[in-house]
């Protein structure tokens, strides 16, 4: 299965969760699209509960199936409880902690700055998306490239950055302190049923 690239606002509609983590897209039109989607949705069954929370997930840090299932496996060889181990490893993927930084508004434009070859990690170019970073890496925009006005722009619209990275405005560059720990993450997706969903 392709990764999703289309509308991020009508997934989110569909599933009735902000994958964008900003709830921006069900103000409008808090109801599912299409032209029965305001109607009152039909019951899931057991198993429609747990694919709706896997793909919550799935589609909120972007990535496709075959990735999903990759990291939802490496998660089950770590120690400790399976689903934290999963949004660990999700939370520690290059795309994601650029996003975190504030280097991009989404994790899709965060992607793009990746593949672009824009960010660096403990000051080597990397442009896998993927790249599992570990705590301590430093992770930074390209000399070249700090004048970006992408970077600049989002960087200026970004409120709040979360508590297991830091930030050194002058050096535009970022620590990945800590994994982060479970409360510090949506508490809108129950972890335990992605679990149930795969050992079914």
């Amino acid at each position: 299965m392709s990764r999703y690239t289309k509308s991020n606002y009508r997934v989110s509609r569909r599933l009735g969760f902000s994958t964008l983590e900003t709830g921006e897209e069900l103000v409008k039109k808090p109801y599912a699209p299409g032209i029965h989607g305001s109607k009152k949705a039909k019951k899931l069954s057991n198993y429609g509960v747990q694919l709706q929370e896997k793909q919550k997930v799935r589609f909120m840090y972007g990535l496709n199936e075959k990735q999903f299932r990759k990291t939802f496996e490496d998660a089950g060889k770590m120690k400790g409880v399976h689903g934290e181990n999963l949004f660990k490893l999700l939370e520690s993927r290059l795309d994601n902690l650029v996003y975190r930084i504030g280097f991009s508004t989404t994790r899709r434009g965060a992607r793009q700055l990746v593949n672009h070859g824009h960010i660096t990690v403990n000051g080597k170019k990397v442009n896998i998306p993927s790249y599992r970073c570990k705590p301590g890496d430093a992770i930074a925009i390209k000399e070249s490239d700090k004048d970006l006005a992408i970077v600049k722009s989002s960087l200026e619209a970004l409120s709040s950055r979360v508590d297991y990275v830091t930030y050194d405005e002058t050096k535009m560059t970022a620590t990945f302190v800590r994994y982060p720990e479970r409360s510090e993450l949506n508490n809108n997706i129950n972890d335990s049923l992605i679990v149930e969903y795969y050992n079914r």
